[in-house]
């Protein structure tokens, strides 16, 4: 037996026993290494649902983690016990018409872990125990690499995805909206991409700071600026904090010709001033979630050439489940919350 985490309905939170399914030839028992609280899993908690997707039977949350091996099945080639490993949560079907296309990220039959969006509901990673099947696994050899980091894989491809989906930076000033987990990890893919100079907003003086220790060139506290502070300064704009009054700042800060890309879930009605749109020639492009990207994120972390360390604020184990999710609702104390396996004794961080 071992110990999950689950979420019943809003602010009803529990942890109970469970015994992990049995495996398969292509199947991998893990334990959880670490497993970050991300802003749908907060949704979840807080609510009892993330937009459409609504808990409609008990929820395992989680679907950004690392695992440390302990058995495989008998026909598993790709991992072996004792190896740390980067989890892919996401489960596209391989055979639709979106997947033949190269965008397994919009799957028709997509099975996303620890997500509501289908019934039964696509259990997460947050459980002392799980199986997975091996082709979500990619071992990281490297000792120096923590379990910590590796689990900030998942989060590290959103904001890779977000770029690749914004074109070519290279040399253009970005505005990322949103200085939490997901802006953080833009303003990384874009310095990896070349851009001049990165911009980060937001109300929360944290945040702000912890834009600038992973390579934000500057920070404004856009609830203390005029909007001409914002007007026409941006080749490429990220909404990441799933604000109206950010999309606003979005629209007076990108320069004509240029591309907003939504990361962050807006309310679902919301007044848009699409004839901007069309007067000043902006793109507006979605992102979501991520698909090739996974893989680079992890070989970005395996070679350093990232460090997602300082956006590590805090790791609990599964035991303290609901002080970790009401530790990750403060921005003022966190950024990036994760859960440990009360089991694993080496150094998660």
């Amino acid at each position: 037996m071992s110990i999950a985490c689950l979420i019943h309905g809003a602010l009803d939170l529990r942890l109970e026993q469970e015994t992990p399914a049995p495996l398969g030839p292509h199947d991998v028992l893990l334990r959880l290494g670490a497993g970050g609280i991300c802003g749908s899993d907060l949704h979840y908690y807080q609510h009892g649902r993330v937009g459409a997707f609504v808990v409609r039977e008990p929820l395992v949350p989680g679907h950004e983690a690392s695992g440390i091996v302990d058995a495989v099945g008998a026909e598993v080639t790709r991992v072996k016990p004792g190896q740390k490993v980067a989890i892919n949560p996401s489960h596209p079907c391989g055979r639709c018409d979106y997947c033949h296309e190269g965008r397994g990220n919009l799957c028709r039959q997509m099975f996303f872990l620890g997500s509501a969006s289908v019934f039964p509901h696509a259990q997460g990673m947050f459980r002392e125990r799980f199986v997975m099947g091996e082709r979500q696994l990619t071992p990281v050899l490297e000792s120096e690499i923590t379990l910590g980091e590796i689990a900030c894989a998942e989060p590290l491809s959103i904001g890779l995805h977000a770029i690749q989906r914004a074109g070519p930076v290279l040399g253009e000033t970005v505005l990322v909206t949103g200085g939490g987990t997901i802006g953080c990890m833009s303003v990384i893919a874009a310095r990896l991409a070349g851009a001049a100079q990165v911009i980060v907003c937001d109300i929360n003086d944290r945040a702000l700071a912890m834009a600038r220790t992973v390579g934000a060139d500057r920070t404004i506290r856009s609830d203390q600026v005029g909007a001409a502070e914002f007007a026409d300064v941006a080749h490429v704009s990220i909404e990441a904090a799933g604000s109206p009054a950010a999309l606003a700042t979005c629209l007076s800060a990108t320069r004509r010709g240029g591309r907003i890309i939504q990361v962050g879930t807006l309310p679902p009605e919301l007044s848009f001033p699409a004839n901007s749109l069309m007067a000043r020639e902006l793109d507006y492009r979605g992102a979501f979630r991520a698909h090739l990207e996974f893989d680079w994120a992890v070989q970005a972390i395996r070679s350093r050439r990232v460090d997602v360390r300082p956006l590590i604020s805090a790791q609990l184990p599964l035991e303290r489940s609901k002080e970790a999710f009401e530790l990750a609702l403060d921005r003022t104390r966190s950024t990036k919350v994760q859960l440990v396996s009360p089991t694993q004794p080496e150094q998660h961080r």
